[in-house]
């Protein structure tokens, strides 16, 4: 999950201001977390404390309710509703949130299972279940693969045969969801915030990158949407590389304790840890 943190602060100032500039400065002045950060804690949350996903999602969200960016209007809304209920939304807010089931859920059914609780709440939309579902799936197929006992027994020429595996498996899984997710037209800096042009996006720049650090900088300087992209592409590629320790004690700095505490918490109960 704190891939996706690290997405989402490293594309925050850019959000409404994008780069093209592949070398942009990660944590530059006026990064910040925002919505993409407190929803995937929320989730976290949730699942550390057994409680429903809209009760912690209301809880988080209402204890900062004015993060860098804002959140959208009608999510806004149904943070401050007295009654709130779902409002069939396909925004790619459901596919932001979703990481941490992904970690916690060793079973593919179950994580599938969580991943659609998290996005019902607001993203009851069939689109807005399915990239949650979508998005978690990638993650725990790459998280499965990194941590299996075939892939710590890869070295040289075999572990590039396992990780080339790995991708073509992750491509299948993508079309699964998006048949043309390769071979679609995705405009630099065009700004979609619907599930059915993040998530293929998402998925075709985790297929263009070498590193983690390489998946973040190919999400942000596309432009558009740049701190949520980089989130859901910064939520597979942890499972996809691990995160460098420097990225990661640098992000970790952005967060305040609370946040911290359920990160450390969560990490301490994934089934498999993140490297």
């Amino acid at each position: 999950m704190l891939g996706a943190m690290i997405g989402d602060i490293a594309g925050s100032k850019y959000e409404f201001n994008n780069t093209f500039d592949y070398d942009f400065e990660i944590f530059g002045e006026g990064c910040d977390f925002t919505d993409d950060t407190i929803c995937t804690v929320a989730v976290a949350d949730a699942i550390l404390n057994g409680r429903s996903y809209q009760e912690s999602l209301l809880d988080w969200c209402r204890r900062y309710p004015s993060p860098k960016g804002a959140y959208g209007g009608r999510f806004a809304g149904w943070i401050r509703s007295l009654d709130p209920q779902p409002y069939n939304s396909f925004g790619n807010g459901s596919a932001m949130r979703v990481s941490p089931v992904a970690w916690q859920f060793n079973d593919l059914s179950q994580v599938l299972e969580e991943a659609e609780k998290t996005a019902l709440p607001t993203h009851n939309h069939p689109e807005g279940i399915k990239g949650a579902k979508a998005v978690a799936h990638a993650i725990w197929h790459f998280r499965k693969s990194k941590f299996s006992e075939e892939s710590k027994e890869c070295k040289g020429e075999k572990a590039k045969e396992y990780d080339d595996k790995a991708m073509k498996t992750f491509k299948n899984i993508a079309r699964s969801y998006y048949e043309d997710f390769e071979t679609r037209d995705y405009p630099k800096g065009k700004f979609d915030e619907t599930c059915m042009d993040a998530v293929p996006l998402s998925f075709y720049l985790l297929s263009q990158a070498l590193s983690f650090e390489d998946a973040i900088r190919l999400a942000i300087s596309h432009g558009g949407d740049s701190d949520t992209i980089g989130a859901i592409v910064g939520s597979i590629a942890e499972a996809r590389f691990g995160i460098p320790q420097e990225i990661k004690e640098k992000a970790i700095s952005f967060l305040p304790d609370d946040m911290k505490d359920v990160l450390k918490q969560f990490a301490g109960k994934c089934e498999i840890k993140p490297q």
